[in-house]
């Protein structure tokens, strides 16, 4: 959930982040994949990008995701140096919620074919937003499935959650739909959150957001964060609108 994954971002997984986390006396560090509209699913448009049942390959999905850096609005698109975001080290309890905390294959009912990982961010700022991109392929049928149960936590969990971590936890206090992007009716389905997320005293609230959007057989999913306490208002969707352009493109 969403996700939803380098430095700056409460789930980095670079040191200095970490050392900031604890300098903020946030709730934990490591790594995943997240108004005014509600996140309910959008119908098809015409113009909609191609997609066929069957799931894109790696290859497929590199040449429809970010470049190494590439612009994302105000944002530089790159590459993880080590392997990403460590969505497998988060859980969620209960575990209808998972879908909110991480959408990885290990701890998730639906285990994508093939993903893709990138991050947006101000390299220079450490304590900038930082957005996690995730495009992610299924067999037949199953990305469909992916945002039924990603709906069913939003419901579920509207009144919050724990976030399990190896080593610590997160309470997320609320779930909230959050505004869909502009061009989510040119997706299948869309969906967007908002988290209210205490830090480790309980008394501090963090914000983050979930964004995914499903086209065919893939979803792209955006979480949006800052180490902070400053609500950042959604994903920026200069970063969405660039990724999804490109994603059309490379499906047309």
């Amino acid at each position: 959930m969403f996700g939803v994954y380098g430095a700056g971002g409460r789930r980095g997984t670079v040191a200095a982040g970490c050392a900031v986390v604890a300098l903020l006396g946030l709730t934990g560090c490591g790594g995943d994949d997240g108004d005014g509209k509600s996140g309910a699913a959008r119908s098809p448009a015409p113009s909609r990008p191609a997609a066929t049942a069957e799931g894109l390959t790696e290859a497929q999905l590199t040449a429809a995701a970010f470049t190494d850096g590439e612009r994302a609005g105000g944002l530089t698109a790159s590459e993880y140096t080590l392997d990403g975001p460590l969505g497998d080290a988060y859980t969620a309890d209960p575990a209808v919620c998972q879908p909110l905390v991480s959408l990885a294959g290990d701890v998730s009912d639906y285990d994508p074919i093939a993903q893709v990982q990138r991050k947006a961010d101000k390299p220079e700022e450490m304590l900038g937003i930082t957005v996690d991109v995730t495009l992610r392929s299924y067999d037949d049928g199953e990305a469909a499935k992916v945002m039924q149960s990603l709906d069913r936590a939003g419901r579920e969990c509207a009144g919050g959650l724990t976030e399990e971590r190896a080593v610590a936890r997160a309470a997320y206090e609320k779930v909230e739909p959050a505004a869909l992007p502009a061009f989510a009716d040119e997706a299948d389905e869309a969906k967007a959150y908002r988290f209210t997320v205490l830090d480790v005293k309980g008394k501090l609230k963090l914000y983050e957001y979930l964004t995914v959007l499903r086209s065919g057989s893939t979803t792209l999913a955006f979480r949006g964060e800052i180490l902070g306490t400053q609500d950042i208002g959604g994903v920026p969707e200069d970063v969405m609108a660039a990724q999804w352009k490109k994603f059309r493109a490379a499906r047309a």
